[in-house]
């Protein structure tokens, strides 16, 4: 966990080294964007069905996608990153976070080549795992700025998140004291999507997350449970945030469970078939 000021920003720094279990991971879309400083050999992004696969060696920065997404890993990766709050990724970015709406760039992308090159040396020289999440705590840190219309931002979707997106978004606009339209630009420039959009994710997000896949599933109970209209509209839903029915979706977290049993990738990567 970071220490203030980043905690309000990023959920956690990570380090991650090792033989994956799968080449290839899909991960649905979630309100969770994502930082990678890569010290490995470099890994593959498909940002969506119609996009092609792009490799990224420094690393990568992934806003809050819309759609599922694909992780190619290399046969053994090495790297650290951290876990960011849907707000989280503003402070560090140069441009508005819409213009990174699945279409992750790499981290030169954002902070320049140099400051990337020295950083991944100090990394690829640190003194373990410990010492490279604290250079990366430190950068971070560095790199803070003012972002006008966080606290805004922050404030409704922390709203959002608590009621797992069901919320009336008018109800969002009036209580903070600003028009709708100003509240969807501010979210759009911060986060990258509206916050009816966010709202989708989270409930999705909430309600996935929420399912035992080692017990019997009622799917019909779920979606109400969850507020769906109905046991089609959440599987609409299921369909376009992960491009595979609930019943598949089970088939394949179930094989993972039981061929990589307590792996940490377990819980929303699927192995990509």
């Amino acid at each position: 966990m970071p220490r203030p000021p980043l905690d309000g920003l990023i959920d956690d720094l990570y380090y991650l080294e090792g033989a994956p279990p799968y080449a290839r991971l899909t991960l649905p879309p979630a309100p969770a964007p994502l930082l990678i400083v890569n010290l490995g050999a470099p890994f593959r992004i498909r940002a969506g069905t119609d996009i092609e696969t792009a490799e990224y060696a420094d690393g990568c920065v992934v806003a809050t996608p819309t759609r599922a997404w694909e992780f190619g890993y290399p046969l053994w990766t090495k790297s650290v990153g951290a876990h960011v709050k849907p707000w989280g990724l503003a402070p560090f970015l140069p441009m508005p976070a819409a213009e990174l709406c699945d279409r992750p760039v790499t981290v030169e992308q954002v902070w320049g080549r140099p400051a990337v090159a020295e950083l991944r040396d100090r990394l690829a020289t640190a003194d373990g795992p410990h010492e490279m999440l604290t250079l990366l705590e430190e950068e971070l840190t560095r790199r803070l700025r003012e972002t006008a219309g966080l606290g805004l931002v922050r404030h409704t979707s922390s709203v959002i998140a608590a009621t797992s997106g069901a919320v009336a978004i008018g109800d969002l606009s009036v209580a903070a004291g600003v028009s709708s339209t100003h509240l969807a630009q501010r979210f759009k420039e911060l986060i990258g999507v509206t916050p009816k959009r966010l709202a989708r994710s989270q409930r999705f997000a909430a309600t996935v997350l929420a399912i035992d896949p080692a017990e019997p599933i009622d799917w019909g109970d779920v979606a109400a449970g969850a507020g769906y209209f109905d046991q089609a509209h959440f599987g609409h839903e299921f369909r376009a945030f992960t491009g595979l029915t609930p019943t598949r979706y089970i088939e394949v977290r179930r094989r993972f469970l039981r061929e990589h049993p307590g792996s940490v990738l377990d819980g929303w990567s699927l192995p990509a078939d």
